[in-house]
């Protein structure tokens, strides 16, 4: 594995990076750099991109950004197949070009997330090539979860797991002389067999790489499929139920003791370094468990990701949501997409706006309109409740899913080991509109000859940056309005939330001594209250009332302490 040259000076410290508990309130803005700004004009994006829209990002107003991994990959899956931790992908740049991003963004009071994959690695990778190389049994396979076959000739896999991008979940080696060898597991693609965790060189590298990173400036790490890392070495079959903490290969016990030995390698630097796991878990119980004060300090919130847009839903969300996180005292987080799932404005302007990841599709008749206004206001709902928020690129935008990229142009493995009866996450991953009428869109420098790797939307010209900014009622201008007032208004961020009385199908909530938030999910308009001003609403009031699909922020003329009600559309205010 390479190394490489820290930084010759340190930027110096600023408020906005020496505060020890930034994470807890933060706005954190994920980028997928293959997709967010191409430096070097060949339809890829890069660190060079990234590094001249530093400034766009400090004015939208974040206070971090998450990278998905830059590292040395052979891309079978977007970069999640790692083949060295310590070597930035040439297709992206170069060590020394992090760390003059990680810098330069400090100097806009920025800090930087870095993703790390600890489940797998890419099949690339030394270890696994090495392993490839050796017998069954060497020191080499111990790192992995290679196993002899099941029937009398080893042709059967040691069990029936299956990956979580389709068909099976083992793949057979073939010995040095040709002949079938051993199974090894993956629980994604072929491409990224799983580590062993019960390992200690498995252990012991994923804390030098915390270091390795956190010595190159990053304020955290975000950790990939954090509740898989642990099987079972028996390797059963998965159960129909499982007793908590026994699953055969996701949040077990032992995970527990990793992520505070991970803990302990954060909390050696100065400042906070945050470590926030991906964890997907239907029990909050066991969600919060992670978020113990010796453990990780923050995961993200699938639930209210994956809520349709319905009042009684959402509330239901955010309920459970900050219960399962006050034992604990752990802020909550806020997202409404990523980089796997479909983008919400598409959702939204669908019949049945759930989204659950089993079940992402195309062909959905969208309403793209009501899709929009629906986003603005689930915006500025997630920016109105405790914690922290989460914005994907293009989210500020109001992209939308690209349903229709050509077969021969898709990627992702989720759509090529299906056959194509899963769409995949292309969808949601296509390069940024800048500026201009016309692909590439500002996305690669003038008279570049690279084409975007994946092809924009003609009408992409309208969702320009260039285009939003100009435009004092665009998403994007919503968006940096409504971030600065969330950084200036004292009652937002961390902090408690007070449901108010409201009618069917209208969310109202206070924070602080005065601030009020309301969305109206139902069908016709409704009355605010009469002692507030409005601060920010995500749809222009229509004689005074709050539209359908709308949501606004308000400032109370007195202390939100005692109940008030939020009519119905026909009841008038209070």
């Amino acid at each position: 594995m390479t190394d490489g040259v820290l930084a010759d000076t340190a930027p110096a410290p600023t408020a906005a990076t020496t505060d020890e508990r930034w994470w807890r309130d933060a706005v954190i803005y994920q980028v997928y750099v293959r997709s967010f700004a191409d430096g070097n004009g060949d339809g890829i994006g890069d660190l060079a991109g990234v590094r001249s829209r530093l400034h766009y990002l400090a004015d939208l107003g974040v206070d971090a950004i998450w990278f998905n991994p830059w590292y040395l990959s052979p891309l079978a899956d977007g970069g999640y197949d790692v083949a060295d931790y310590r070597a930035i992908d040439p297709a992206f740049g170069s060590l020394e070009e992090a760390e003059r991003l990680i810098a330069e963004a400090r100097d806009l009071g920025i800090r930087t997330i870095v993703d790390i994959v600890p489940n797998h690695v890419s099949d690339q990778h030394a270890w696994f090539q090495a392993a490839l190389a050796s017998p069954p049994g060497s020191p080499e396979r111990a790192r992995f979860w290679f196993h002899p076959g099941r029937g009398d000739d080893g042709d059967e896999m040691p069990n029936n797991w299956v990956s979580n991008f389709s068909g099976p979940a083992w793949t057979r080696t073939r010995n040095a002389d040709g002949t079938p060898g051993e199974w090894y597991l993956h629980l994604f693609s072929p491409e990224q067999p799983d580590l062993n965790w019960s390992h200690p060189e498995v252990r012991a590298e994923h804390e030098a790489v915390l270091s390795f990173w956190f010595d190159r400036g990053v304020a955290g790490v975000r950790i990939d499929s954090a509740a898989l890392l642990v099987k079972d070495p028996s390797l059963p079959e998965i159960p129909a139920e499982s007793l908590p903490g026994q699953h055969p290969n996701t949040d077990r016990d032992e995970l527990h003791d990793i992520y505070r030995s991970w803990r302990a390698v954060a909390d050696s630097y100065p400042g906070t370094r945050i470590l926030v796991g991906e964890i997907w878990l239907p029990d909050a119980e066991r969600f919060a468990k992670y978020l113990r004060p010796d453990e990780l300090h923050t995961a993200f919130n699938f639930d209210f990701l994956v809520r349709p847009w319905d009042a009684a839903s959402l509330k239901t969300s955010i309920d459970a949501t900050l219960a399962a996180h006050a034992p604990v005292g752990a802020p909550a987080t806020w997202v409404l997409s990523n980089h796997d799932v479909t983008r919400p404005v598409t959702r939204y302007g669908q019949e049945d706006s759930a989204f659950a990841f089993a079940t992402k599709r195309e062909g959905t008749p969208t309403d793209l309109d009501l899709g929009r206004r629906r986003a603005r206001a689930a915006a500025l709902l997630c920016a109105a409740l405790p914690g922290s928020v989460y914005i994907y690129q293009g989210e500020e935008l109001g992209l939308e899913e690209v349903q229709d990229l050509p077969p021969d142009r898709r990627q992702d493995p989720m759509y090529l080991r299906s056959g194509g009866t899963d769409p995949g996450r292309d969808g949601c991953r296509v390069p940024l509109p800048w500026a201009g009428t016309g692909s590439p869109f500002g996305f690669s420098p003038a008279g570049s000859t690279g084409e975007p790797w994946l092809p924009q939307p003609s009408h992409w010209g309208e969702l320009t940056v260039e285009a939003e900014q100009q435009d004092p009622d665009s998403m994007l201008s919503l968006y940096r309005t409504m971030l600065a007032i969330r950084r200036g208004e004292p009652g937002l961020g961390d902090g408690e939330l007070r449901w108010l009385p409201s009618a069917d199908q209208v969310l109202a909530f206070a924070r602080g001594l005065r601030f009020i938030c309301v969305v109206n999910l139902s069908g016709a308009p409704i009355a605010l209250p009469a002692d507030c001003s409005l601060l920010l609403a995500s749809t222009e009031l229509a004689g005074g009332l709050l539209p359908p699909d709308t949501t606004a922020w308000l400032l109370s003329e007195r202390p939100t302490t005692h109940d008030r009600t939020l009519r119905g559309p026909t009841e008038g205010g209070e």
